[in-house]
């Protein structure tokens, strides 16, 4: 494994770079590779412990970034801005940035199924990442890695924007884990004088579509994803 690209990427140079490689190594590689009767040493290959201490690690982080750069703001807006920043979906995104999946050691099953690419492979391989720089070097480098990471992100948030983005995570999150997929946004039509525009937008996905409109199309798209949770809710109950 080259070790010195992978440092590269993230901006930090490991004292330990076991800590890495096992923050790199997925349990299906670590299953394939131990020897016969040594089943008991996966669990010290693979990365699942690390992404434990990384899930932890990035709530501390994002929670004293945000609480600083929004003194007045309530909890539950502070809530909604975290859990944009920490979700799998951020985590992925941010993960795809830094090339991760390259570097990845994946078993041969998951390498076939495209294991590389999936959303919650990639967002676990992030924070695991981060919990081998917290050990390696501390919370100082955990936070100035974390920070660079996900600057893009950090820049965007605010509470307004956390507002409006919570509902479509969590459909994006929802049909990730019921269907393997994410929603498409579309743009249906826009009425009415520039002024006072009224954009009509569809959520879609593999067996089902919800529209709706609003203002602005972050709002029109807010609010199709609010309907579309709300059928798959009732789906749900209907089964």
């Amino acid at each position: 494994m080259d070790f010195t690209q992978i440092e590269k990427s993230l901006g930090h140079r490991f004292q330990d770079r076991a800590l890495l490689g096992r923050a790199l190594t997925h349990r299906s590689w670590a299953h394939e590779q131990v020897a016969p009767g040594a089943e008991s040493h996966v669990r010290t290959v693979h990365n699942e412990a690390l992404e434990f201490v990384g899930d932890s690690v990035l709530g501390l982080i994002v929670a004293d970034n945000l609480f600083r750069a929004y003194p007045e703001v309530t909890e539950g807006e502070l809530s909604r801005m975290k859990h944009s920043l920490v979700s799998a979906v951020t985590l992925a995104k941010v993960s795809e940035r830094l090339g991760l999946g390259r570097f990845l050691r994946i078993g041969r099953g998951e390498e076939k199924t495209g294991g590389r690419r999936k959303s919650a492979l990639l967002a676990d391989v992030f924070e695991a990442v981060l919990a081998a720089v917290f050990l390696d070097a501390g919370l100082a480098a955990a936070t100035a890695f974390l920070l660079r990471a996900l600057g893009p992100e950090l820049a965007a948030t605010s509470p307004a924007a956390a507002a409006q983005e919570d509902v479509k995570t969590k459909l994006q999150e929802t049909l990730q884990a019921t269907h393997h997929t994410a929603p498409r946004y579309e743009l249906i039509s826009t009425n009415g004088p520039p002024h006072r525009r009224t954009f009509h937008v569809a959520a879609v996905w593999p067996d089902g579509r919800a529209e709706a409109s609003g203002h602005t199309i972050k709002t029109a798209e807010m609010n199709a994803a609010r309907l579309a949770l709300q059928m798959l809710d009732a789906q749900v109950s209907k089964n």
